[in-house]
């Protein structure tokens, strides 16, 4: 399938979900626009057609992630939440993530959560936990390296020659994380 047959398919999708994000028109029109430009790129990658739709919109909600991450705007309540209980939808990505976060050990979540979910900048970090800057980075890089062997271990995702995790989640079943 080429960009342009992916973009006729879904771009409308792909825009709703978006602006239910970030409420904001022409910010939902950016977004997409470099949804896009990240499909165009990354299309080549995907080996099962049958999961296009959801790495699609894989591809969007990081992309809007990026996009609070990089103007310190606060996330949406209902994207930060996690579940306390299980539901019944379809095995993810998220689940895995969750389950892999919470199995690190707390010297390396608490920095992680603080730089890439909260969106600190890591000398602030290192000034509320009261490290050093380097064991904060130290502390950051490893928590990130565990996260990508976790996907690996988990899912079976490869690292490709870009070091960019690649791969389809896993049936739940075949799961060792989040089953």
């Amino acid at each position: 399938m080429t960009t342009k047959q992916v973009w006729n398919s879904y771009a409308d999708d792909l825009k709703r979900f978006i602006l239910s994000k970030v409420k904001q028109a022409s910010i939902a029109e950016d977004i997409l626009q470099e949804t896009f430009i990240k499909v165009h790129t990354k299309l080549h990658t995907l080996n099962d057609d049958s999961k296009l739709k959801s790495w699609l919109f894989s591809v969007a909600r990081y992309t809007v992630l990026d996009y609070f991450r990089t103007t310190k705007q606060a996330l949406p309540v209902e994207d930060l939440e996690v579940a306390t209980t299980p539901t019944t939808h379809a095995h993810s990505e998220h689940d895995c993530l969750r389950g892999i976060i919470k199995s690190l050990p707390k010297k390396y979540r608490d920095p992680l959560f603080l730089s890439d979910i909260k969106g600190m900048k890591q000398q602030e970090i290192a000034n509320q936990l009261h490290l050093p800057l380097a064991t904060v980075k130290s502390q950051i890089q490893r928590a990130r390296k565990q996260i990508a062997q976790g996907f690996m271990d988990c899912c079976g995702f490869k690292m490709n020659d870009e070091g960019h995790l690649v791969g389809e989640i896993q049936d739940k079943a075949d799961c060792k994380v989040c089953q």
